[in-house]
């Protein structure tokens, strides 16, 4: 016997991202398989017909690599616990750099996942590829505080912090 919950609401943005990251380094156990099918249904409940926002919702379901899982997890517990992440980061140039970022959020767009924080090398928001974290290591270096709201990476605004 199968039970049905309606969702009275939708959910938020953030809600979605959180739930998403927190089944993304699940691997894909039992849990972690009703755990992407249960996100899927919620979806199905959504009016969504963006080509975009259909690539973003399948890169949500979908599993992550092992070593992906792994640093997800490291970033999720940073997150959570208050803490600045230092990153081992390849740009897109394949420049590797070592920053100790305040993380805020994670999100995805399109086809890949991104951390998004305060970058302590740059002095400002930064989103950061997942696929191009070569390493995290948690620090123990409390992060400031600051309001996922104003990190708007993808809308081309700058964050009030």
């Amino acid at each position: 016997m199968a039970d049905v919950m309606k969702l009275t609401a939708p959910l938020t943005t953030a809600e979605i991202a959180a739930l998403a990251l927190s089944m993304a380094h699940l691997g894909s156990g039992p849990q972690a398989n009703a755990a992407r099918s249960g996100l899927r249904h919620a979806f199905e409940q959504m009016e969504l017909d963006d080509d975009i926002v259909a690539t973003t919702l399948a890169t949500l379901t979908e599993p992550m690599s092992a070593p992906t899982a792994d640093r997800a997890r490291t970033i999720a517990n940073a997150i959570t616990s208050g803490l600045v992440i230092r990153l081992h980061y390849q740009d897109v140039s394949g420049r590797v750099t070592v920053r100790d970022v305040d993380p805020v959020t994670c999100m995805v767009h399109r086809e890949y996942w991104y951390l998004v924080g305060m970058c302590r090398l740059r002095g400002a928001i930064r989103a950061f590829r997942f696929d191009r974290i070569i390493a995290t290591e948690p620090t123990f270096v409390p992060a400031r505080p600051h309001r996922a709201e104003g990190f708007l990476p993808f809308q081309g605004k700058r964050a009030a912090a």
